[in-house]
């Protein structure tokens, strides 16, 4: 049955090993449990807050409070979609993507995280090429950018790997700390000739993505 009131709750990607759909108030404990066990070495925060050294309860419903308010936030000038990232039903962490100016500017920005347990078997590289078939083959986006701490080689490596190039750096408080920013941008022609073949994922499906276009701040991404 077709959610009439808020479609979003109906989009679902698919890659040959990863299930994306947008965080449903369902999954929060899951999630919560996830980023519970740990998601970076305790010395090195890799996020601008420090939501992940709040101690209970106000970590769990700092987690909670985040996912209500990108949804209650949303507009079509300004938008972020968090998607649950499941591999064989179990989630694992978090991807998102979004924008603001959309339909002028064509650009979206993505941040993710994944439960240490999960790391190290190219999964952030399969969530991140999710979402940018859903921005460049479903949106029709222009760019696509991404940042990440100068110390995290992970992050920055899966960028590459995508085809982003260097796009400069900036200081940023990563936490309370002052750090080096790497910023990365992935142009709409760089992933039309690399994303049919390696390290893309050889199939990446986007689902009931038509009912959300308006949501999203545009019509037929085709005229683009």
């Amino acid at each position: 049955m077709v959610n009439r009131t808020w479609p979003l709750f109906d989009l679902h990607i698919a890659t040959p090993r990863l299930e994306l759909s947008p965080v449903a108030d369902s999954d929060i404990d899951e999630l919560v449990e996830v980023a519970a066990a740990g998601i970076h070495d305790p010395e090195l925060n890799p996020f601008l807050g420090s939501w992940t050294y709040l101690d209970s309860p106000d970590f769990e419903r700092g987690i909670a409070r985040w996912t209500w308010r990108c949804r209650a936030d949303w507009t079509p000038g300004r938008w972020n979609l968090i998607l649950a990232v499941r591999r064989r039903g179990r989630i694992i962490g978090i991807q998102g993507v979004g924008a603001r100016n959309f339909a002028e500017l064509g650009e979206v920005s993505t941040g993710s995280w994944l439960g240490r347990e999960f790391q190290g078997r190219g999964f952030g590289r399969e969530m991140r090429a999710a979402v940018l078939a859903l921005a460049f083959g479903g949106l029709g986006a222009v760019t696509a950018a991404s940042g990440a701490r100068e110390e995290n080689a992970a992050s920055i490596g899966v960028s590459r790997s995508l085809g982003y190039r260097p796009n400069g750096t900036q200081r940023a408080l990563m936490g309370d700390q002052p750090a080096t920013e790497v910023r990365l941008l992935l142009d709409r022609d760089t992933w039309e000739e690399r994303h049919n073949r390696p390290p893309y994922p050889d199939r990446v499906e986007v689902q009931a993505l038509e009912p959300c276009l308006d949501l999203f701040g545009v019509g037929d991404p085709r005229v683009r």
